[in-house]
């Protein structure tokens, strides 16, 4: 009997090998679930507008014209095949293959699989895979009888296993597996109107009309929202019976002399969240807060109180930034914050001990730090004296104790994998409180997805006295635009300013593999040529992720003290980094960032009174997706609106955490902007569910299948965020 977890290789034959090399599918349920991503209608046409050098693309088109050529520089032939969809064209050619073109005949439609790439600056498909539907040819009636509906699916591929095949094996698979056990409840069912599991995977690739496909993948949505929803609120409800050491701080503490001392008013939001935070840590359970925020709103101020309360419960605190750059600038900037309420462990030590002294004792804990300074760090550390360390990844080593670990706040948690974070919260007696915090806003939809078993706060409102940011796409293959953009840096420089220019790429690393794009701007080709160039008699410095720490932190102090008038750097200056006599910034490449990373990045600019201009010089075309995702980065600074574009572009399991989690994500069709009314029901179905059964003990066959969707690891980063 073949069944959902029946091995491919009995039921597909050879096909199994690759299915498993190529894309990770071992059974015949992960070939089920392997859904197409779009499908094609015989006689409607495919867009090619969206085409981009490198994508693995299957295109649907018509063949228009065939050139055979012979090849003047090397011996051989070369056969163009013209393809097109009615509004667009593409070429396909063929290398020494002549006998294709009794195949490519003028006016046959067909399904062509394979890489876009680019020949004097046009794009073509090189060699490309294909199967054609006409059924006027007798080569193709066996791979029509796969494509026999009027809706033709259209499978994620890989190279050499083309949709085609894929097809093939899903049919096979289908006429030989039994009906699964339906997972979901039938009272669920009937009250959603969902149809079964068998009919849904059955009509997801095989849709005998548009009405079933939309049953098929509405069910088949609920599923991947249910089992998600499910196990973020079980481990939110199991979360609520750990015990944890209440931190309820004092009346006359830090924190109340830190208030005092503070120059401005607090906006409201961060008034709104100190509070929840605050009465999260009095509790004697451990919070598990995400603290959210755009660029600039005042994160920091927010978790340096948070801080402050536990340290004045008798506790310590621990702050984990993803790079030494952010690590330091945290250090510099919360004893700048702290003042004369900020000291060394050794110097505090004088005062008396963790609680009864006037001073917070603030130490920096980095890879790179000397062996003496760090014996001295981890003494102060485990004794007590130091009551707030700030570090990178050095944090989790052995050898670093606490003496009583009460908070973990984790800077741009994306950047952090879960063993990590656990590292860190094992280093306490109990399960300390956690502050998770991302300068990358998520829609509410994400956070209740993502981050579902955590309590979400968002500051939405930024501080007085920052000042706005424009935001302008260069074309870079028009010079005088490129001219204009090196004399707006000069002209800033001129009124005692300071610019930034971000490139993609180091410099001192290959490139990548063979492809056919140029290599992505390189700092150390760029900074010499702005040197001698249009930047010259400017004070010109470079930094990047791969110098060592000491120069980092040199070149940073330079820039912050104003000795520096363009530091050109990569994406290290992404989030933490402070200089508010910064105004301008230059993002070379800027088709090869993503949405988020261009908003941080675009925040470094205009963090004093002096407005701030970011220019994002790229060769993309305006209609082209990266285009498109370039225009809407300079239409706005809602970082909330440009989250919601960024999840639009991106795929969804990329969202939900399969390259963190090393795994294949357990969304494939959910997509937690367009579903936002699904996952919210399914939110408040689990919690029905859960509350009468919390380990599903009356609902075997709902367990088994969520822990098949959301594995344990899976589970684990969902819990941690």
């Amino acid at each position: 009997m073949v069944t959902l977890e029946t091995p491919l290789k009995g039921v597909v034959g050879p096909a199994a090998a690759p299915l498993e090399k190529a894309l990770g599918l071992r059974t015949v349920g992960d070939l089920l679930r392997h859904y197409p991503r779009r499908y094609d209608e015989r006689g409607e046409h495919t867009d090619l507008a969206t085409l981009e050098i490198g994508d693995q693309v299957t295109l649907m088109a018509q063949v228009q014209r065939v050139t055979a050529k012979q090849m003047k520089q090397r011996r051989g032939s070369i056969l163009e095949v013209l393809i097109g969809d009615g509004i667009r064209t593409i070429t396909a050619t063929f290398f020494n293959q002549p006998w294709r073109e009794r195949e490519l005949k003028v006016g046959k439609w067909g399904l062509f699989a394979g890489k876009v790439t680019e020949f004097r600056e046009k794009r073509q498909l090189n060699g490309p895979e294909y199967v054609l539907l006409d059924p006027d040819d007798e080569n193709a009636a066996n791979e029509i009888e796969e494509f026999a509906g009027a809706i033709i699916p259209v499978y994620p591929a890989a190279a050499g296993l083309p949709t085609w095949t894929i097809s093939r094996c899903v049919r096979l698979a289908l006429e030989m597996v039994e009906p699964p056990p339906d997972p979901l409840p039938s009272a669920l069912r009937a009250e959603r109107k969902l149809v079964g599991l068998d009919t849904a995977l059955r009509d997801i690739h095989r849709p005998a009309s548009k009405e079933a496909l939309y049953a098929a993948k509405k069910r088949l949505k609920w599923d991947e929202a249910f089992a998600l929803q499910v196990t973020l609120v079980q481990r939110k409800q199991r979360a609520a019976d750990w015990p944890a050491r209440a931190r309820p701080g004092r009346a006359d503490g830090l924190l109340a002399a830190f208030d005092k001392s503070l120059p401005y008013t607090l906006t409201n939001g961060q008034v709104q969240v100190g509070a929840e935070i605050a009465a999260d840590m009095a509790a004697e359970h451990p919070m598990h807060r995400l603290l959210q925020g755009d660029v600039g709103a005042g994160k920091t101020l927010v978790a340096l109180r948070a801080i402050l309360q536990v340290v004045d419960s008798g506790g310590q605190a621990a702050l984990l930034a993803p790079t030494e750059v952010l690590a330091g600038q945290h250090h510099r900037g919360i004893v700048e914050l702290l003042g004369p309420l900020a000291a060394r462990a050794d110097e505090k030590a004088l005062a008396g001990m963790l609680g009864g002294s006037a001073a917070l004792g603030v130490e920096l804990l980095t890879g790179s730090l000397g062996v003496a300074a760090r014996r001295r760090v981890l003494a102060g550390l485990s004794s007590g004296e130091t009551g707030l360390i700030i570090g990178t990844h050095a944090l989790l080593s052995e050898g670093v104790d606490f003496a009583d670990l009460g908070l973990v706040v984790v800077d741009e948690q994306h950047r952090f994998g879960v063993e990590q974070r656990d590292i860190l919260r094992a280093k306490a007696d109990q399960p300390p409180h956690t502050l998770v915090m991302t300068a990358t806003p998520i829609p509410r939809t994400v956070a209740m997805t993502v981050y579902g078993d955590l309590e979400v706060s968002a500051l939405t409102e930024l501080p007085a006295g920052r000042s706005p940011i424009a935001t302008h796409v260069v074309p870079m293959g028009d010079q005088r635009w490129l001219d204009r953009a090196w004399a707006r840096v000069r002209e800033e420089v001129g009124k005692g300013h300071q610019a930034y220019v971000v490139c993609p790429r180091i410099g001192d690393e290959e490139p990548g593999g063979a492809t056919d794009r140029r290599p992505p701007l390189a700092v150390l080709d760029v900074a010499p040529e702005l040197a001698e160039g249009p930047l010259k008699g400017l004070r010109v410095e470079i930094l990047h992720g791969r110098m060592p720490a000491e120069d980092k932190d040199s070149v940073m102090r330079a820039y912050a003290a104003g000795d520096v008038d363009v530091l050109v750097a990569t994406t290290v200056i992404e989030v933490g980094v402070n200089v508010p006599n910064a105004t301008m910034m230059v993002i070379l490449d800027a088709e090869r960032f993503g949405v988020s990373q261009l908003h941080q990045l675009r925040g470094r600019v205009g963090r004093g009174s002096a407005p701030g201009l970011c220019l994002l010089v790229s060769e993309a075309v305006p209609e082209s997706p990266s285009g498109e995702r370039l225009a809407a980065v300079a239409s706005t600074t809602d970082g909330f609106r440009l989250a919601e574009l960024d999840l639009e572009q991106r795929r969804e399991g990329d969202v939900l955490g399969a390259a963190q989690s090393g795994k294949r994500s357990a969304v494939r069709l959910l997509s937690v902007i367009k579903d936002a009314d699904l996952i919210t029901e399914a939110r408040a179905a689990a919690t029905a569910l859960l509350a009468e059964d919390l380990e599903l003990e009356r609902h075997p066959v709902l367990a088994a299948t969520v822990a098949t969707l959301v594995a344990e690891d899976r589970a684990e980063y969902l819990e941690k965020g």
